[in-house]
């Protein structure tokens, strides 16, 4: 794995880890808001219920003894009727359901409103709320009245809508700005504190996963290193096998044999070379030392010097390149990139195929694209991911006669990861195309 590669895969797993952390953090969020919330509306629901079954108004101080006992079961009846979630989570967190202490006089701020059977108003109370003028009561009960639920939420208001025991309806509005109001700042300071995690986590994730990959990245460097050295420690014996054989060959002694050995130097100093430059495209390159490179200019001429190649096999070549596309780059890179992939289109088309090159532009987001197939009829089913891996092979009967070592098209993509590009592979009706976006 190349040390672009480990970078690539470090910012995948603090993204990854990220993402994770923030939808755990999110959901813990809001299951605690939840929950809250629906903990403080069964107590909101408690409170308007003791409100309505007084009539809309409250006695001095709550005291058991002072109800019957038929108002004691009217109240136990209606606390056992609450969601078994809900209860189980005021038993949970220890809230006493259906408690009123004896401050809920002065501290409850309310009004109601009671109706006549004939929907006439009757009565409006309103001594325990400063804020909301009778008129206004009267106003707010009929707007909730006409609401589908009889008990809900109406800005920072809590309603319910009930039948009176002596006939008509009665409207109970609870100020509950205080709860609504802990509950946004419980909203808010979890959003706080999710960025405020967010922060710190990424912090200590870069860390961590940089931490993580230095073993990995030193690989990746001895792995280059070796590579490099074992070029040059094997082209000393190639040479003197080299050397042996044609002074053998210059004695009279040339046969198969010789040629065979000739051959085989031929072949692995060629590999040599292809590692060499597998290694070398992976490497960073100074962008101060890039400059204007005429790109349609170095495209013609790599597919003018492959012309006679490519009418040798019996293939033709059609081009179509926009004039005037240029870019900051290596001169040698972009050539390099062009030989590799018209070099390739050309050992594996099909007899009598055609090689298309393409050259241009796409204004809107400002890339530029080269393309280069071929016929390919056979490349149905292939496992196109793998083409650009070292050595990989896709058909071995189909390129048992072709020469080459499998790491080309390895080489042009680590040329194109200098350029923040990328190089793709597609094949359609028998037509096999690389397409490289700068």
């Amino acid at each position: 794995m190349s040390e672009k590669a480990i970078q690539r895969l470090k910012n995948k797993f603090i993204m990854t880890a990220m993402l994770s952390f923030f939808v755990v953090m999110t959901f813990i969020a809001g299951c605690i808001y939840v929950f809250n919330a629906l903990m403080t509306r069964s107590q909101i629901k408690d409170n308007i219920l003791y409100i309505v079954e007084n009539d809309g108004v409250l006695p001095m101080q709550y005291d058991s003894d002072s109800i019957d006992s038929e108002e004691m079961k009217d109240n136990e009846q209606t606390i056992s009727n609450k969601n078994d979630f809900i209860a189980q989570l005021e038993k949970l967190f220890g809230v006493e359901s259906g408690y009123i202490s004896d401050e809920f006089y002065y501290s409850t701020r309310y009004f109601a409103v009671t109706f006549t059977s004939d929907d006439e108003v009757e009565r409006v109370i309103t001594s325990h709320t400063a804020a909301v003028e009778p008129t206004q009561a009267v106003t707010y009960a009929n707007t909730v009245m006409k609401r589908w639920f009889k008990f809900g939420s109406y800005d920072d208001y809590y309603y319910m809508v009930a039948d009176r025991e002596q006939g008509g309806k009665i409207v109970v509005v609870l100020d509950c700005s205080t709860q609504v109001s802990i509950n946004r700042r419980l909203v808010l300071l979890a959003c706080i504190l999710i960025g405020l995690g967010m922060i710190i986590s990424t912090s200590v994730i870069r860390v961590w996963a940089e931490r993580i990959i230095q073993p990995e990245i030193k690989n990746a460097e001895l792995q280059k290193s070796f590579i490099t050295n074992a070029s040059h420690e094997l082209k000393t014996p190639l040479a003197v096998i080299k050397a042996n054989t044609e002074m053998l060959e210059m004695m009279g002694t040339e046969n198969e044999w010789t040629q065979s050995t000739m051959r085989q130097v031929d072949r692995l100093t060629g590999l040599i070379q292809n590692l060499v430059l597998v290694t070398r495209a992976s490497e960073k390159d100074s962008k101060e030392d890039r400059v204007e490179t005429d790109f349609t200019a170095i495209v013609k001429d790599t597919a003018k010097t492959f012309e006679p190649v490519a009418l040798s096999d019996g293939k033709t070549m059609e081009l179509s390149i926009a004039d005037g596309v240029s870019m900051l780059a290596h001169e040698g890179d972009i050539r390099q990139i062009s030989t590799l992939l018209i070099d390739n289109a050309i050992k594996y088309c099909d007899d009598g195929g055609k090689v298309t090159i393409g050259l241009g532009t796409d204004k809107k987001k400002k890339n530029i694209y080269l393309r280069v197939s071929n016929s390919y009829v056979t490349g149905e089913g292939k496992d196109y991911h793998r083409f650009f891996d070292r050595f990989y092979r896709g058909d071995e009967a189909h390129n048992i006669d072709k020469e080459g070592y499998g790491v080309g098209l390895s080489i042009a993509q680590g040329l194109m990861e200098r350029y923040h590009g990328d190089i793709k592979v597609n094949w359609r009706d028998g037509i096999i195309t690389f397409t490289c976006k700068f």
